[in-house]
């Protein structure tokens, strides 16, 4: 620990020094490339997050050796990013982005470089990236090479373009997101020119795909920081990509169990529900429909009957836009259309709600439940809270039990009322579900005898339409 307390720095005969410690197949690499001429540094994200004493979860070798250089001195590569100088070196199982200094050219696609320049000056490849944190390059015998003061940046707690930070944003505009997005897994500030220049140039980020757009977010919500998605909207980004959120902001909820907008009783569910996509994405959208089913009685109480339902389904079309695997889009949904149940009516609820969700997302409801209940009105929470208690414990209790809340786990099947004389068809469908639902209410009637022995009486229900 240095004496200003950052813990990556060490003391040494009145010097700082930095020490990283790299992995040995990185090692290798630079190693081998340094052995025959070749400058090699591990570069980027892998420098910043081990500066923090933060597990990399990738580590990328600039080299001044050209990519065929670079093919030429290891057994097994992959052309991953060739045109853009990117050579994967495989270690064993794993692989290395490996890439050749360079100066990018101009970019016209808002991403990749129309043409890349081959350099043989580190500053120079340095000077292409996006943040000064991330523009940091190391190796063991020359230490940290840092020309354009990440680490200063690091020990500021600032995220801060390279050079002007409207070019790296013209050149890029998924950068945009990309810096609220360090700075809420780092907890740092946005530097004032390069959360200006993100605000003037917030329209550009239509030229972005939505996967990419997609990853960014995921990244935002699930970091330790969810709440700075408030960033998005501040600097106008929620109204190219979300503008629901918009609106969700300036709507309020006069009803005594809230006490924010719904936008900020959104933000507010984000810092405490868990730290998982799923759940994250589902506290972001659960209130997406509130403001398009408000309405407002004579004492000038609001009330959002059905927003669950509308909820969901803007949430499927977000979800969709936004390219996500159509399980994801599926869990999120479900658990949004189910947030609002209370499960007054016991075990019976949760039977149906276990039926409909299936019992590896029910515990999933129960943490979106109480993290919606910590957002909203203090004096409610404690209420809020023993209810959902309540219902975890009859969840507990209902898979103790091993009580029946599917059709494979009811005591008569379909082969067993064909054997009782009827046919197959959409009445036979229509009695095992009717079965399922009496079962539910009451799992003792879940025997064969007594399902058999009521099978003209559930047969009759549905073919007369009425209840039992």
């Amino acid at each position: 620990m240095s004496p200003d307390g950052l813990p990556f720095c060490f003391q040494d005969c009145g010097e700082i020094q930095m020490e990283i410690r790299i992995p040995e197949e990185v090692r290798r690499i630079i190693g081998i490339l340094e052995e025959h001429g070749h400058e090699a540094y591990a570069v980027g994200g892998c420098v910043r997050d081990s500066l923090l004493y933060r597990v990399p979860e990738d580590w990328d070798i600039t080299t001044s050796a050209m990519p065929a250089q670079v093919k030429a001195l290891f057994r097994r590569t992959v052309d991953t990013g060739i045109a853009h100088g990117t050579v994967t070196v495989m270690m064993g199982k794993k692989g290395f982005e490996v890439t050749t200094y360079r100066v990018d050219g101009d970019y016209e696609d808002s991403r990749h470089p129309k043409q890349v320049t081959y350099t043989k000056s580190l500053p120079e490849d340095l000077k292409r990236r996006d943040f000064t944190i991330n523009a940091m390059a190391y190796n063991p015998g020359t230490g940290l090479v840092d020309p354009l003061g990440g680490e200063e940046d690091l020990r500021k707690k600032v995220i801060r373009c390279v050079g002007s930070a409207r070019e790296r944003f013209t050149e890029d505009a998924l950068r945009i997101l990309r810096a609220i997005r360090f700075s809420a897994q780092l907890g740092f500030s946005v530097e004032p020119r390069t959360r200006e220049a993100a605000h003037e140039l917030v329209s550009t980020l239509a030229r972005i795909s939505r996967e990419r757009i997609q990853a960014e977010i995921t990244k935002l919500l699930v970091s330790d920081n969810p709440q700075y998605f408030r960033e998005l909207y501040e600097a106008g980004i929620t109204a190219q990509i979300f503008p629901e959120f918009d609106v969700m902001m300036e709507t309020g909820q006069n009803t005594p169990y809230h006490c924010y907008t719904v936008g900020e009783h959104t933000l507010a569910m984000l810092g405490v529900v868990g730290a998982s996509p799923v759940l994250r994405w589902t506290a972001l959208l659960h209130d997406c429909g509130k403001p398009w089913s408000c309405q407002t009685d004579a004492s000038g109480r609001q009330h959002f009957k059905g927003h669950e339902k509308e909820s969901a389904g803007r949430a499927r079309r977000i979800l969709k836009e936004l390219k996500f695997d159509n399980d994801t889009v599926d869990q999120v949904t479900k658990l949004i259309a189910w947030h609002t149940a209370r499960f007054e009516g016991g075990k019976y609820e949760i039977r149906k709600c276990l039926n409909q969700i299936g019992v590896q997302m029910f515990p999933l409801l129960l943490e979106v439940d109480a993290a919606d209940a910590m957002a909203k009105n203090p004096v409610f929470q404690d209420e809020s809270l023993r209810r959902c208690a309540r219902a975890r414990a009859l969840y507990q209790e209902i898979l103790a039990d091993g009580d029946c809340f599917r059709l494979d786990r009811l005591a008569v099947s379909g082969g067993d009322l064909r054997e009782a004389g009827m046919k197959p068809g959409p009445l036979m469908g229509a009695v095992l579900n009717r079965m399922l639902d009496e079962v539910m209410k009451d799992p003792s009637r879940n025997t064969k005898e007594y399902l058999l022995a009521n099978l003209l009486r559930y047969a009759g229900a549905e073919e007369t339409g009425r209840e039992d």
